[in-house]
């Protein structure tokens, strides 16, 4: 290990696009807060915080699919992964800073009783609204705080835990009795993890945070459309960082091998959130029933029908085209072109699911959204640098590190 560089050393240029970015998208977001959502028209609130909601959604949720990716793999005693774990750990990192934003945006929503983007908020109108008022056990504002309150911190806790786990393959080596109390130790911790993950992104979340917008529609398919679009997207992010390092003279252990395996990732759940996609849409459509339609007319044929099929075009069709092919996966610059490319695709995708049942009638994609866009990019980008350079690049004591190096597809 002599030979390998272990410490990730933050270069100045890194440093100064991340304090450009914060400081550009800090000023846009001030800007707006005050001159939008501090407003007395409803209007310009609802547009500033439903911008702000599906931003820190998003971030929030594409790093904590960092941290689905290490539990499941940990869970399938995955070993190929072992050479650049510590990309999705400091992405996880992220968690409890982007959900601390996520929590204090969405509790400014309830308890400033904001109808207009929550309608189940007006009391008169759920005492007036039999569909709304069969939801009330859990479209309430008691159960929304508690339940969101406890999902971030959970998220936060349990990837605490196994960020903490892994610095012990920092320590010493193991032996076959503390490889296996360890790999163990890392298969429970990611059970609890999974478990969570599963009642909240894969269920709950999404139908409080993102689907009672439109209080009277639902899916059943719309968390596992949300998982895939985060997960698809974190796994993009990942290999963004991964090409960086390599760029930069690092991961000298990670190769073409596991550069050709995130790719599959990208590449298999574009295809399965294209699945999902076509599956609700598909349905809906089939049945032509009004309270299941509402949700798409506007998308389809409203003022947001570019943005609706561009959505399809980008994360579906780009991906199809350009990571079918083995060569292309192993492509350094197409690969991290195409994770550019389906990381906006998907927040282009939150845009039209957030903004287009709050704004109808408009499609106001502009300087506010590409402004915070560019906040939040800014701070990925500063706290996941700074988490790299915290802690050994390679975990060189972890027992299946050897299994990453020989890894082959």
């Amino acid at each position: 290990m002599a030979s390998i560089k272990e410490q990730f050393e933050i270069p100045g240029r890194l440093k100064t696009w991340a304090y450009s970015l914060i400081g550009v998208g800090g000023a846009v977001l001030l800007y707006g807060m005050f001159t939008k959502g501090f407003s007395s028209d409803e209007h310009e609130q609802v547009h500033f915080w439903g911008t702000l909601m599906y931003n820190t959604i998003f971030w929030t949720l594409i790093c904590n699919a960092a941290m689905f990716f290490l539990s499941f793999s940990a869970m399938a005693q995955a070993a190929w992964m072992q050479s650049f774990r510590r990309i999705p750990e400091a992405i996880s990192t992220l968690v409890p800073i982007f959900g601390g934003i996520t929590l204090m945006v969405l509790l400014y929503i309830i308890f400033g009783h904001k109808h207009h983007i929550y309608h189940w908020l007006d009391t008169e109108a759920v005492a007036n609204d039999p569909i709304l008022k069969g939801k009330t056990g859990f479209l309430n504002p008691t159960f929304f705080v508690i339940w969101t309150t406890l999902t971030i911190t959970l998220w936060s806790v349990f990837g605490y835990r196994m960020r903490q786990l892994s610095n012990q393959a920092d320590v010493a080596p193991m032996d076959a009795t503390t490889a296996k109390a360890f790999n163990i130790q890392s298969m429970v911790r990611s059970g609890f993890f999974l478990v969570w993950f599963g009642l909240t992104v894969a269920s709950t979340i999404p139908w409080l945070w993102m689907m009672s917008i439109d209080a009277h529609w639902y899916s059943t398919m719309y968390s596992w459309y949300t998982f895939a679009s985060t997960f698809v997207a974190g796994m993009a992010l990942i290999a963004l960082w991964v090409v960086y390092l390599k760029n930069k003279g690092y991961l000298e252990l990670t190769n073409n091998e596991h550069l050709h395996d995130i790719a599959k990732f990208m590449f298999a759940f574009s295809i399965f959130w294209t699945y999902l996609w076509f599956s609700q849409y598909m349905l809906i459509w089939y049945a032509n029933i009004p309270e299941e339609t509402v949700y798409f007319k506007h998308r389809v044929q409203g003022p947001y029908k570019g943005i609706f099929f561009l959505n399809l075009i980008i994360n579906f069709l780009a991906p199809l085209l350009i990571l079918m092919k083995r060569s292309a996966k192993r492509n350094y610059t197409l690969v991290a072109l195409m994770a550019v490319v389906i990381i906006f695709g998907h927040w282009i995708d939150f845009y039209q699911m957030v903004m287009g049942s709050l704004m109808k009638e408009h499609v106001e994609l502009g300087l506010l959204d590409f402004g915070i866009l560019a906040f939040f990019v800014g701070v990925m980008i500063f706290f996941v640098a700074k988490a790299l350079a915290s802690k050994p690049l390679i975990a060189k004591h972890h027992p299946f590190l050897k299994e990453s190096i020989i890894h082959h597809t």
